[in-house]
Formats: structure tokens, C-alpha cells, sequence
């Protein structure tokens, strides 16, 4: 009996041996992970994953990978998988092992042995309910997702990661915007397009890791997708508290608090940039100058101040007798009809805008006017180096002050400043220069009475005024009206301030409206956190409306 025991004893210590021994231990590195998140114009979106693994020596076969889908609407017969090109058939929901939702992909015979390197592909056809309504409620949808990523204990090592988002077909290349990219990325995607000619975002980080989530967003007009594949949060969902769970009613209260001093941060980061109209396409180096732009669109290249700008277009205008001023303040115009031959196009426009009825309509119109006249810089800018360019455009501006300043006679100051008038309107310091520099008498320019309706040559208007004999072409003289340098540099400088105050209203506000069209401030829409245990997982928590978090896998 007692020999039969010891027998039994020493028969269960060698069961428990082999099963120790079996116990798997993963340890790897994910030397890349590539994913395309294509978002269909049925509102679904399609998920491939190309991950490469490089298994240590001394740890486990990497048998199965769990893959961390955004939510639980997808269909599991929309998957397919395979391992270096050879199909697996062995993905389910029930075998994966995170916290959350996703599929276990069992990689069988095709298991990636230790001290090799595996290549596995997983394309996810249909995912539901990706989409949010825009938290700037402008009628945008958003999407935010995550790529998997997988538990600390297991993966080692940098990963090149690349994500990159396919929008809906037809979207035009003015109309979606990307989120803010995660920490450690560069701040903007690269933009191109796919072979179905969709606009993509691409974003590129070379030194990331394989066990951090990364949250990459971009919203679309919702024309492009159906309004019932967005999802209309609930009271609970857009303030980011779930009422079950008071654990994670607390996490929101502190994601939320982060968001508060994000949103500080960007309000004073996003008022700097407020002004910066021009996209940041144009700013991308090409090669020599793009000349034979008008002073007008230098102004926009230089990023003048809007005011500035349409000041300078009213003097355009008015030297080419196509408008006069009939009242300062507000400020009213008399356009000539029919109009003169040789407008620009956004002379014409300019015209137009001050045909409407209100004031409101003329705003909107001259903020259209300048949306497209920026975008219409883009397109000439397109191929040149921006730097060179403007550079230029600046020693422009330098010789027509220089110019000015060096004419030893009023009647030459005067003659040359009209002729650089607008070029010298380019200058940073243009009011503290043109200040300076009219000290002594100014001869007014032919056109002056059209810019200013309270002008008389013949009537003093409280300062003194002469005339004086030039000479004309035919040899004669004619006689010119001169106003105190003073006099006339103020008017000049007062023009602008009388347009901002007149038209433009708040300059910012107007601007603005303008940025979001040309140059919208990238903004994070959503925020999300995720954690690993057991054999690997993740749980998402989006904290605002305008947000579809994809849950990032454990795998094992």
C-alpha cells in the first residue's frame, strides 16, 4: 500500500511537470504595424492591419493575435487573415482575450516560431457606428481611431507605425480636416490620394512602440456618408460618464479635467494662429520664385492683415475709376457702370460685395471674396519655394519705400508714391513710415476726390492749400492741389482704421471665419485611454460627442 502511494505521488508530480513546463511566455518585438482605415460613403469603415513580429529566442510560438476593434458592431464573416500570404481560417470572438472588444486570430501550424519573424495580415470588411457628429456642430462627422496595440509585459522595442485614413469617396480637398496627431508625431498627416482617387491622411512615426495607444481623427462634411451611419450620443455618452460604473464616471471627471487644460492651451495656441489664413500646402518648399504677383496677392503671401488688404483693393479700384467714395463712415461706394475694362477678378468681387443690401451680406461676401482669393495663391504658389517668394516680394516693398524716401522734391516724393503706393502699403511699419516721411507738402493725385468725398480743391477745408505748376506731357503746366504732408499721411493711415471699423468690424472674428475655411486649426475631437492586464486588452473611453474610439487589442 505504502509503495502504491509514493507510485501515485510521484506519477502526479511528473503531470504537473510537463504542465508547468508548458506554460507559454511570450516576449516579442513588432518591428512594424501598418494599418489603412478606409471610411466608406455608406458610413462603415474598413480595417486592414499588416503587423510584422520578430518572436524572441527563448519565448513561447506566438499562436494567436487579438486584434482590438473599435466597438462590437462588426461581422466577424467580413474578416480574413493570413500569415506571410497563407490564409487562416481561425478567428473568432470568442477567443479573444482583452478587456473589450475584438477577434482572436489563431495563427495554427502557421504560428510564428521563436528566433523568427512573421508577417500577419488581418483585413476587417464592415465595422458599424465609427461616426460622430462634430463637436464645432458645423455638420461635420467625426472619427477617431486607435491602431491595437498590445501589453508592455510582452512587447519590446520601437515600432514603425503607420496609419493611414482613406476618406469617403467625393470629399474635396478643402473640406476635411484632420485632429490633432498624438504626442511624439508630427503635427500635420501627409496628404495625398489613394488609387480610387480618395483623399488620404498619413501619418508616420518611426519611433513609436507597439504598447501605447496613439488617437488619430478626421472630420468630414456629413453630405459624404448617410446621417443614420452617424451615431447620436446620449446624454451620458456626450459628457463621458457612464452612470453604471462609477469607476469610470471618475476616470471621465479626470480625462475632463485634462481637456480643460487642453482647451486652455489651445484657445491661446489657436489665438496665434487665428490670423494665419494661408494653408500650410503653400508653405511646403518648392523651387525658385513665383513672380508677377500683384501687390494685392503679395499682401496674402505675406499674410497683411485683412483690413490692410481690402484698403488696398479699394485704392485698386478707385485709381482705376471703376468706384468712388460718396461716405467715410459708414463707408459707401459709387461703382461705375458699366465697369471699366481690366478689373481682376477680385476687384470685381470687391465691387459686388458693395451691392449688397446690409451690412452682413457684405461682410459674408468679402470673406468669400478672400477665401477664394487665398486659395487662389495656393494654386499659383503651387511648385515654388514659399521662402524664396517671399523674400522677394519684401525687397519689393523695400525699394518702393526706398524710392520715396529718396526723391529730393515733393513733386518727385509725391509722384513716387503714387506710383508705389500699393507696394509700399506691404511694409510692416507702413503707418509709422508714412508719418515720417510726409513732413512737407503733398501733391494729391487726380483720384484723390474719389477717395475722399469731403475733398474740394478749390474749398480750404481747415489746413492751408496750394497749387503749384508742373509740368505736363504736351509741355504746358497744369496746376496740381497740395495738402501738409501731415494732412495726407493721415488720411492714408486713417484709411485702413476707417474700413476695419466700417466694414470688417471685428477684425478677428472676420478673419477667422476666413482661417476655417483656408486654414482650419487642427482640434482634438476626442479622448480616449486604454489599459492592459491579464494576457493583454484594452478598454475606451471617448470623452466628448464628436468621437468613435477604436480599442486598441492586448494579443498574446
Amino acid at each position: 500500500m505504502r509503495n502504491r502511494l509514493v507510485s501515485l505521488l510521484l506519477l502526479l508530480i511528473f503531470l504537473v511537470i510537463p504542465i508547468s513546463a508548458s506554460a507559454q511566455t511570450y516576449s516579442f518585438s513588432l518591428d512594424q504595424l501598418v494599418v489603412h482605415v478606409f471610411w466608406n460613403d455608406d458610413g462603415t469603415a474598413s480595417i486592414d492591419y499588416v503587423f510584422e513580429f520578430t518572436n524572441d529566442a527563448f519565448a513561447s510560438p506566438i499562436d494567436f493575435v487579438d486584434v482590438g476593434l473599435p466597438n462590437s458592431n462588426f461581422e466577424v464573416s467580413s474578416i480574413s487573415a493570413d500569415v506571410d500570404g497563407r490564409p487562416i481560417t481561425d478567428i473568432s470572438r470568442s477567443g479573444y482575450q482583452g478587456i473589450g472588444t475584438g477577434v482572436a486570430v489563431g495563427l495554427g501550424r502557421d504560428a510564428i516560431q521563436p528566433g523568427t519573424t512573421g508577417r500577419v495580415h488581418v483585413f476587417i470588411g464592415t465595422v458599424r457606428d465609427m461616426l460622430y457628429p462634430d463637436d464645432t456642430g458645423d455638420n461635420y462627422a467625426s472619427g477617431v481611431f486607435a491602431p491595437t496595440y498590445f501589453d508592455s509585459q510582452f512587447v519590446h522595442g520601437n515600432t514603425d507605425i503607420t496609419v493611414v485614413y482613406h476618406l469617403p469617396p467625393g470629399v474635396q480637398p478643402d473640406e476635411p480636416r484632420w485632429h490633432q496627431s498624438p504626442s511624439g508625431w508630427p503635427s500635420e498627416p501627409e496628404t495625398g490620394f489613394d488609387s480610387a482617387g480618395n483623399i488620404t491622411y498619413t501619418w508616420r512615426n518611426e519611433n513609436a512602440n507597439g504598447h501605447s495607444q496613439y488617437l488619430f481623427g478626421a472630420s468630414v462634411p456629413m453630405q459624404y456618408v448617410p446621417a443614420s451611419a452617424i451615431v447620436q450620443p446620449s446624454f451620458w455618452e456626450i459628457i463621458g460618464i457612464n452612470p453604471d460604473d462609477l469607476i469610470g464616471f471618475a476616470f471621465c471627471c479626470c480625462i475632463g479635467a485634462i481637456i480643460l487644460l487642453t482647451m486652455v492651451f489651445s484657445i491661446r495656441s489657436a489665438q496665434k494662429r487665428k490670423l494665419k489664413y494661408l494653408p500650410p500646402k503653400v508653405t511646403i518648399e518648392g523651387h525658385g520664385i513665383k513672380r508677377g504677383l500683384t501687390a494685392v496677392e503679395a499682401a496674402i503671401l505675406l499674410e497683411q492683415p485683412m483690413d490692410k488688404i481690402l484698403t488696398m483693393i479699394l485704392f485698386s479700384v478707385i485709381k482705376k475709376d471703376a468706384a468712388s467714395v460718396t461716405s467715410r463712415e459708414p463707408l459707401k461706394l459709387e461703382i461705375v457702370t458699366p465697369l471699366p475694362e481690366g478689373l481682376r477678378t477680385y476687384e470685381q468681387s470687391f465691387l459686388e460685395a458693395f451691392q449688397e443690401s446690409n451690412k452682413r451680406a457684405q461682410r459674408a461676401a468679402l470673406q468669400d471674396m478672400m477665401v477664394k482669393l487665398v486659395k487662389s495663391i495656393q494654386k499659383k504658389m503651387k511648385g515654388f519655394s514659399y521662402k524664396e517668394t517671399v523674400a522677394y516680394y519684401k525687397k519689393i516693398t523695400e525699394r518702393a519705400w526706398a524710392q520715396v524716401e529718396a526723391a529730393d522734391t515733393p513733386e518727385v516724393k509725391s509722384e513716387k508714391f503714387e506710383e508705389n503706393m500699393e507696394w509700399t502699403m506691404l511694409d510692416r511699419d507702413y503707418d509709422d513710415k508714412t508719418r515720417r516721411v510726409f513732413t512737407g507738402p503733398v501733391f494729391v493725385p487726380i483720384w484723390w476726390s474719389r477717395y475722399d468725398p469731403t475733398y474740394q480743391p478749390s474749398t480750404p477745408r481747415g489746413a492751408p492749400k496750394t497749387t503749384v505748376s508742373t509740368p505736363s506731357e504736351s509741355g504746358g503746366g497744369v496746376s496740381m492741389p497740395t495738402l501738409p504732408g501731415s494732412a495726407f499721411a493721415a488720411s492714408m493711415v486713417t484709411g485702413v482704421q476707417d474700413f476695419s471699423s466700417s466694414v470688417v468690424g471685428n477684425l478677428s472674428d472676420f478673419t477667422s471665419k476666413i482661417t476655417n475655411k483656408t486654414n482650419p486649426v487642427p482640434v482634438t475631437k476626442s479622448s480616449g485611454s486604454g489599459w492592459s492586464g491579464g494576457g493583454g486588452g484594452c478598454a475606451c473611453a471617448c470623452a466628448c460627442a464628436g468621437c468613435a474610439c477604436a480599442c486598441a487589442g492586448g494579443g498574446r
